[in-house]
């Protein structure tokens, strides 16, 4: 939208734009022109051949979990910053109120990191290389994402 109303801008004051521009209002810069069909063929095709690494995580994971990961994010970032403002009054009351914040964030973030686990594995990457990403045995993560899955209800 912005980069229209410089070219309307640009037009009514007799500037010229970018190269190839032709004075075209409706000119976009190749960055943000959509894919053309064949290259998101070519993503789709490279996604099916090499399951786990080789998948975009848009088409693995559900919308839904993808929301709900974002949102316990969101709420971990709008809890952090939240906490910036009580570090003032008596000790006690601040040091109260910031690890009852600090728990609840980390509980949220622990949430996040649980679930994205569960979508990378679900999504074909080896149970092996996420415990690597998340410096942890194996077996510990497995019982950790199956006591998540029995807690969900799933």
């Amino acid at each position: 939208m912005t980069s229209w109303m410089g070219a309307v801008i640009r037009q009514r004051r007799g500037a010229g734009g970018p190269p190839g521009y032709d004075s075209d209002p409706w000119w976009v810069r190749q960055e943000h022109q959509p894919a053309s069909m064949a290259g998101q063929l070519r993503v789709l095709g490279k996604e099916k051949k090499a399951p786990g690494t080789g998948t975009m995580w848009r088409t693995v994971v559900p919308p839904e979990q993808r929301a709900q990961i974002g949102s316990l994010i969101d709420s971990a970032e709008e809890q952090l910053v939240q906490l910036r403002g009580v570090q003032s009054g008596p000790t006690a009351e601040v040091a109260r109120q910031l690890l009852r914040g600090l728990g609840h964030s980390a509980g949220l973030v622990e949430a996040a990191w649980k679930r994205t686990a569960v979508a990378a594995v679900n999504g074909g990457v080896p149970l092996e290389e996420v415990a690597r990403w998340v410096d942890m045995p194996a077996e510990e993560l497995r019982g950790l994402l199956t006591a998540g899955k029995q807690e969900d209800g799933g």
